[in-house]
């Protein structure tokens, strides 16, 4: 294996979750089985002083009563499980701390030999034993040796036992714990993979994409329609699922919307080009000759290149807004000048309707003053275009609720209750039959909301079907003002 491979092994096992929450696993079940090793081992041990004291107290109590044996008497206990010795020395040992000594022990010494040694008359012991030294009545002091190796070698026997079954335990844990953790985040790696995938989907042709939504099908996402489902009670999976479902609500939106705006787009160009194509044949045929024909052709080329140069303007704004790269500019001006300036821009070049504002106070914003007058012309323009002749158009603003409010009225065809959810679309019209009659594109709604939203507004939508509609402007103000009275003044 080369240098590099090793050093991506080693980097692959450093960073593998797998790896991390399988010694944190393992070292949490070895520390619990070192704790329950030692309180077991502590437990057994106390037991066992427990049982020694008890079994020293009886012998105690029959030495008091039948006096210390003798010398050769103790050679024959040594036979048994205890001996009592007599000792020609003072008593020597420990006592217990914090515990009330049993009674006829109460100034016993103890003394524990797990190892071995000497009995206090020479005799060599080799196995554990417990040894208390007291005195009796008469004050003669004397020892009770009391053999504890076969309790003790069962206890260690049992520990031994305990701790290879642990270690086994430990062993077939890491191994089962590796397989658990790794099935239990084949999702997250799958998701993993898939997002990986998706991150370069711009780069993939069709049959590269169905070969992913087929990777996808793996995990329950065969296409941005499907969702991925986590089962079961894993809470920490349910909300990863939850957040790439979401994330792939929105791509299948901006999908579909690119793939919608696109297709629009196509088709709003392919009939001013089929246009200028058919007069330009026209040109080529009779058009060099006749002077009508000529000039016929030239103005519909000219007017069918003025609406494509409008519809590019109008795609290169919501380009630019799509991308933020729209530069916004904001100042402090008042809203009720913009609305007079378009209003006599509107009333100066349309004589075929009758214009009126109305505003009174100021109505002061902080906004960017072209594109508000911008997304103002195009709801007046909008008015203007299914607004029958002779039709009143009313411009008004002012203040209600704390936000600015500039507003279009007209008494126009009005819409559809069906048409209302989709008139800021893209392209969206709701009457087709009149698209080159008014010369609209569908995209002017769609920039006059960009342009309100990026000021913190929203346009509201009041319309009644052969009677007209009101779109009105919401800005937030750039004080605190008073609301406006009811009386205002026409402008």
């Amino acid at each position: 294996m080369s240098r590099q491979k090793k050093e991506n092994t080693v980097g692959r096992i450093k960073s593998s979750i797998v790896l991390r929450l399988n010694s944190r696993l393992f070292l949490r079940l070895l520390g619990i089985y070192v704790f329950m090793d030692l309180l077991l081992s502590v437990l057994a041990f106390g037991g066992l002083m427990v049982w020694s004291e008890n079994q020293c107290a009886d012998i105690a109590a029959l030495v008091e009563e039948r006096g210390v044996p003798s010398a050769e008497a103790t050679v024959w206990m040594a036979a048994g499980d205890y001996t009592v010795t007599a000792l020609d020395r003072p008593t020597q040992g420990f006592y217990y701390p914090f515990f009330t000594p049993l009674e006829g022990l109460e100034e016993a010494k103890h003394t524990i030999d797990f190892g071995g040694g000497l009995t206090p008359d020479g005799l060599t012991v080799n196995r554990a034993s417990y040894t208390v030294e007291l005195s009796d009545s008469s004050g003669t002091p004397y020892a009770i040796t009391l053999d504890i190796n076969g309790p003790v070698r069962v206890m260690t026997a049992a520990l031994q036992i305990m701790m290879v079954c642990q270690v086994i335990s430990l062993i077939c844990n890491l191994f089962k714990n590796a397989g658990t953790i790794r099935k239990t985040l084949r999702p997250i790696q799958e998701l993993a993979a898939a997002a990986s995938r998706l991150g370069h989907a711009d780069q993939m042709s069709p049959e590269e994409l169905r070969a992913l939504a087929g990777k996808l099908d793996q995990i329950n996402a065969t296409h941005l329609d499907e969702r991925i489902s986590v089962k079961g009670t894993q809470k920490e999976l349910q909300t990863l699922a939850s957040a790439i479902n979401a994330m792939l609500d929105r791509i299948n939106e901006a999908y579909r919307s690119q793939m919608r705006f696109v297709s629009d787009a196509s088709h709003e160009l392919r009939t001013p080009i089929a246009v200028i194509q058919g007069y330009a044949n026209l040109l080529d045929r009779w058009g060099k000759d006749d002077p009508e024909t000529r000039q016929e052709a030239i103005d519909a080329i000219r007017q069918e290149a003025a609406s494509m140069k409008e519809l590019v303007e109008q795609l290169l704004f919501l380009a630019r807004g799509d991308n933020d790269s729209m530069h916004i500019e904001l100042e402090l001006f008042d809203l009720t000048e913009v609305a007079g300036e378009v209003f006599r821009e509107t009333e100066m070049i349309d004589k075929t309707h009758v214009f009126e504002g109305k505003w009174s106070l100021p109505v002061p914003v902080r906004a960017d003053i072209g594109l508000t007058k911008q997304a103002l012309r195009i709801l007046v323009d909008n008015s203007v275009k299914y607004t029958p002749a002779g039709g009143k158009i009313i411009l008004s603003a002012g203040i209600r609720d704390g936000a600015a409010i500039l507003s279009v009225q007209d008494e126009g065809q009005g819409m559809r209750a069906d048409d209302l959810p989709h008139i800021f679309d893209r392209f969206y019209r709701t009457d087709q039959s009149r698209t080159r009659q008014t010369g609209g594109t569908g995209l002017g709604l769609s920039i006059a909301r960009w342009i309100v939203e990026r000021h913190g507004g929203w346009l509201e939508v009041t319309s009644w079907e052969g009677v007209g509609t009101r779109m009105s402007m919401v800005l937030p103000l750039d004080s605190t003002v008073e609301e406006t009275s009811p009386g205002q003044k026409s402008a």
